[in-house]
Parts: structure tokens; C-alpha cells; sequence
């Protein structure tokens, strides 16, 4: 991983922090996207501080529920970064109640679907100059059970939170299905993985219920290093079929049928291009 640069979205906690602290230690530098500065800039000093020699760090602040921001975002880190290896689309979110971003979209599907598409196809020429470059993103086996509603994207007719975070996080493994299919051949390596239950800031956000919730789960939680596991191995291992997979616990796995669909995967993808005004590889 030595002079390899890793943009890692939603690492100023969580998988995503330890798996900055554990790429560093194997040399690569590492740029990190958080929302909030303080936490981002403290994320950073604490993964420098576990870097090898070499290694370096950058930090990058946004807000990734709007479409100015992660367009912004892209043009920050690909002025400062002349190189790009691999972008692990890891921030993510589930909200109790729908709410509506300044794009007028739904604040779930916007962050965890829509951003990672969006921030994705802004980068994608950058990394496709480091070849074979990897792209990651992390899912989550609560896909199973969803499906995409095609006719109710806005979640106007219904909303819950968990069936909502469901729905992006299968999104999220067509999205890598599609990509992996348009990018076949060309060197870049899509995959996505499930991290299983982590003891993290996840669904802290809702209220003191939800936070209640998320302690009382914690001994049957994993750690945030044990969570972070398949997404290091996803970066560093050259010896297995990544392309397009889903990965539990560093093995491929068949997520559910639903996010096998190709036609469905397509026309997703076909919905993401008109929700963000941009085209990506046909």
C-alpha cells in the first residue's frame, strides 16, 4: 500500500476512522471526508499520529447531503491530489423521520445513494489513470428484504426510517453492480462489502431512544476495527474476483435477488443520472 492514496468518505469515526488508522500503518496516505470540522480534524491528528514514516494525511469537511457540496468536494480533492487509488464511498446514515435536503431530495437516499453515485462519477477519471484502481462501498446485509421503489423514490407515500436505510443500502450494492459492468475491462475494481452490527456512532443521531437502543446492543456489537476488516482487505488483496461482488466477513457472497437484478440496476442507475444532472459511463 506504499504511496498508494485512499479517499475515504465518513472517516472522522467509526469503520471508516479505523480503517484510515489501519491503512496508514501499511504505508498508503489517506484522505479523509467528515461533516463536522472539529471531529474531522481531530480524526486526522489521530490517524497521522499511527502512520508510518511516509505516510500522509489530508482532511476534507462536507456535507454530503447536498449536491453543491460533494461537487465542491471532488474539486478540492482532486486539486490537492494528483493521485487517487482508491475511493471507499463509506458515510452513511438512517434518519427516523423523512426530511427533505436543499436539493429538495430525500435526506436518506441523498447521502447514502446519490452521493457516493454523484462524488463517484465526479473522481472517476482520476482514478481510472491509476489503474487497476478499486472503488468500495460499504453496504449492509439489511438490504435483504428491500426493494427499490420505483414509484415512490421521494418516500412521500411512506417513510420509515429502517425500511428507508434498507432500500439505500441495496441501492448502494446495484449501484456497484452497474458500475463494476460499465467499468468491465478497464481496470477498475468495484466491490462493496457488509461490516455486520458495529459498536459506532451509527443511529446516534435520532433521539435518546435510538442512542438507548444502540448501547443495549452493544455486547453483541462487533468493534469498530472488526467492522473496518473486509474494507482493509478489500483495498489490499490481489488474489480474488472483486469485481461487482458483495463481501461478508472477506468472502463473496450472493446478496439477495433483488440486488442481482441487472435490469433493475440499470434503471436505477438511469434515475441517480437524472436526480444529479450527470452522466456517467454508458
Amino acid at each position: 500500500m506504499r504511496d498508494k492514496q485512499i479517499l475515504i468518505t465518513g472517516a472522522s469515526n467509526g469503520i471508516g476512522l479505523a480503517a484510515a488508522m489501519a491503512l496508514v500503518g501499511f504505508g498508503a496516505n489517506v484522505a479523509i471526508v467528515g461533516r463536522n470540522t472539529t471531529r474531522t480534524k481531530l480524526a486526522a491528528a489521530q490517524i497521522q499520529a499511527r502512520a508510518s514514516r511516509d505516510a500522509r494525511v489530508s482532511a476534507f469537511v462536507a456535507d454530503l447531503s447536498s449536491q453543491a457540496a460533494v461537487t465542491k468536494l471532488a474539486t478540492e480533492v482532486l486539486s490537492r491530489h494528483a493521485r487517487i487509488d482508491v475511493l471507499v464511498n463509506n458515510a452513511g446514515a438512517m434518519y427516523t423521520t423523512r426530511q427533505l435536503t436543499v436539493d429538495g431530495i430525500e435526506l436518506t437516499w441523498a447521502v447514502n445513494h446519490l452521493a457516493p453515485f454523484l462524488l463517484t462519477g465526479l473522481i472517476l477519471d482520476r482514478l481510472k489513470l491509476q489503474a487497476p484502481a478499486r472503488i468500495i462501498t460499504t453496504a449492509s446485509d439489511a438490504h435483504q428484504g428491500a426493494a427499490i421503489p420505483f414509484d415512490d423514490l421521494g418516500a412521500e407515500k411512506a417513510y420509515h426510517g429502517f425500511a428507508r436505510y434498507k432500500q439505500t443500502k441495496l441501492a448502494n450494492i446495484l449501484f456497484t453492480r452497474e458500475l463494476a459492468r460499465r467499468l468491465a475491462g478497464g481496470g477498475t475494481v468495484c466491490s462493496c462489502f457488509h461490516p455486520g452490527l458495529v459498536a459506532s456512532g451509527f443511529n446516534r443521531n435520532n433521539g435518546p431512544l435510538m442512542s438507548l437502543a444502540m448501547t443495549l446492543l452493544q455486547p453483541v456489537s462487533r468493534s469498530v476495527e472488526k467492522g473496518a476488516e473486509t474494507l482493509v482487505w478489500l483495498t489490499r488483496v490481489s488474489n480474488v474476483d472483486m469485481n461487482g461482488g458483495y463481501f461478508v466477513d472477506m468472502e463473496r457472497r450472493r446478496p439477495s435477488p433483488q440486488a442481482q437484478d441487472a435490469q433493475t440496476a440499470q434503471r436505477l442507475w438511469e434515475i441517480s443520472e437524472r436526480q444529479c444532472g450527470r452522466h456517467w459511463p454508458s
